[in-house]
């Protein structure tokens, strides 16, 4: 899978990937970065909401198996539900600072509120799972505001009950509240990239917190792999490692019969991905 909307300089689109590696390549489509494209072309909420409704339907209809929401880095989690009139005369301001400046870092805590529940519905109907940046990163976000625990009125929305919620980077440091998370909404996925391989003391104890209470089935690894081609290979190896210490360790506390570790290594490394992102 392939954030094709990843700014780095370097990065391959879908296909290039797939012509140098010679796999089958699914995109994610960031969601932050289609609204600032999209601001430079319209001036009016409306015809701005319809032309991105447009480009995740046409999305969904490609190799793109999942949205990815970077609001975390922006204006955090808190996502608030803004007035519809107050957020079409934003768009009106965004649209004239975009076009002043010939692009936009979106960061207006009111449109993008407003814009990603729009989103998270449209998700939910088109079996789309939505990837959310969760805990540590970049110098450009605030920690008290990434805990997921500030996702909580999201999920407890009837309107986004159908759509899945995977929540990026294991939260770290907020590993726990991500597990907790994960237990009791059925929507809810944890996903421990970024984290390994980077928190590299804290390997086994992210897999110790995470599966303390999140079932089997709801967490999935990967690397947020980028730039650098051994930052995969290394997030495999020390993943699958630290996962097999914590998954031992269970089985010798008899939590686990033999059989059953592996089967929750097979859907942790790979069968909970392929489920949930519908790959073949």
């Amino acid at each position: 899978m392939l954030d094709y909307y990843f700014q780095s300089e370097g990065n391959f689109l879908l296909d290039e990937m797939a012509d140098l590696t010679g796999a089958t390549m699914y995109g994610v489509l960031r969601l932050e970065t289609v609204l600032e494209e999209l601001l430079l072309q319209h001036d009016s909420l409306a015809g701005l909401l319809a032309a991105f409704e447009q480009r995740i339907v046409q999305a969904a209809q490609a190799n793109v198996v999942a949205l990815k929401s970077i609001i975390a880095y922006r204006t955090g989690l808190r996502i608030g539900e803004p007035d519809r009139g107050q957020v079409e005369a934003r768009c009106v301001t965004l649209h004239a600072q975009a076009t002043r400046q010939g692009r936009i870092r979106l960061a207006d805590k009111m449109f993008l509120d407003f814009c990603l529940r729009q989103a998270l519905e449209w998700a939910g109907a088109l079996q789309l799972p939505v990837q959310f940046h969760t805990g540590f990163g970049d110098t450009d976000l605030d920690m008290r505001e990434v805990n997921p625990l500030h996702l909580r009125p999201l999920l407890e929305d009837k309107r986004y009950r159908n759509t899945l919620f995977v929540l990026l980077h294991a939260s770290y440091p907020y590993v726990r509240e991500l597990g907790y998370l994960a237990s009791v909404y059925g929507q809810v996925y944890a996903d421990v990239s970024l984290a390994i391989p980077f928190a590299v003391s804290d390997f086994t104890a992210i897999w110790r917190q995470i599966l303390a209470l999140a079932p089997f089935s709801k967490v999935l690894y990967a690397s947020d792999g980028f730039s650098i081609p051994e930052h995969y290979w290394t997030g495999a190896r020390w993943a699958r490692q630290s996962l097999a210490q914590v998954l031992g360790e269970l089985v010798d506390l008899g939590a686990l019969d033999e059989s059953e570790a592996l089967e929750a290594a097979r859907l942790i490394l790979n069968g909970n991905a392929r489920r949930i992102y519908r790959l073949p």
